[in-house]
Order: C-alpha cells, then sequence, then structure tokens
C-alpha cells in the first residue's frame, strides 16, 4: 500500500470541499485526463464520478465508486481502471494547529491485474504519483483560502 501525507494551510472543511467536488479530479489526481460525469449525489455512498484516465490513444474509460464518506474527515473510493483492475484509494483528514489539515492519503489494488503485480517499484511509482496528488490538491484547497 503507498501512503503518503501533506499538511495542507487550509481547513479540513475547506479541503474536504475539494475531494467533494468531482469534475475537479481531472485538475488534481495525477493520471485521470477526464471527467466525463459525475453523480449528482457525490460523495454521497453509492455515488459514482465516471473518468479517463492514462494518455490518449490508450486512455481508458471507466468510474470510481463512493465506499464511505464522513465529512470533513475521511473519503474512501473505489476507483476503476478496468481491463487493469482497481484501487481503494483512503483520504484522511485532521485538522492541525489553526486553519491547516493534516492529509493522509492510502491507495492499494484491489482487483485485476495490478494486484497480482505489487511489489516495491510499483509502491515507490504509486507514492510518488500521490505525493504529487496532495501537492495539486493543496494548490487547489489553498486557492479556495485566498479567494
Amino acid at each position: 500500500m503507498a501512503i503518503v501525507e501533506k499538511v495542507i494551510e487550509a481547513d479540513p472543511q475547506q479541503v474536504f470541499d475539494v475531494l467533494a467536488d468531482g469534475w475537479t479530479y481531472s485538475d488534481w489526481v495525477v493520471g485521470t485526463v477526464h471527467v466525463r460525469d459525475v453523480d449528482e449525489a457525490w460523495p454521497r455512498v453509492g455515488a459514482q464520478l465516471h473518468h479517463k484516465a492514462g494518455p490518449w490513444p490508450f486512455s481508458l474509460q471507466d468510474s470510481s465508486t463512493v465506499l464511505l464518506c464522513e465529512p470533513p474527515h475521511r473519503l474512501v473510493i473505489r476507483a476503476g481502471l478496468w481491463p487493469a483492475g482497481e484501487a481503494i484509494v483512503s483520504f484522511s483528514l485532521e485538522p492541525v494547529g489553526t486553519g491547516s489539515t493534516r492529509v493522509r492519503l492510502g491507495e492499494d489494488f484491489a482487483a485485476g491485474p495490478l494486484r497480482w503485480v505489487r511489489n516495491k517499484v510499483n509502491d515507490l511509482v504509486l507514492h510518488q504519483r500521490n505525493k504529487e496528488t496532495l501537492r495539486r490538491l493543496a494548490d487547489i484547497a489553498k486557492r479556495k483560502v485566498e479567494r
């Protein structure tokens, strides 16, 4: 499992507001290139976000489903990328001091061929990808604070 943490200069609600806006996922989730549709109920349990991932012309279309939603502290998603597989992605938000949030992002392959190729190289790639994902999430959350 790849786990990364980052302290973001925004309170948990402001960070969660970015997570709750499914239309922004392609702005901050590394690898998601286009959001095709977002269920009106997003981010409630069972709601789906329909996306495209990967470079053209090899982009894959799939959906991600909310498994757990506890605003503004936790969001767990089953991210689909078939035929490659799917991953469970968990965001935990914890207040730090005044106006900051420690975000912990965990991701683990849950099904499909990606699950069978777990190794140190994959963990390293996921770790670096998720560090960049949190950096982008921080930029968007901080920008919302400044407005």
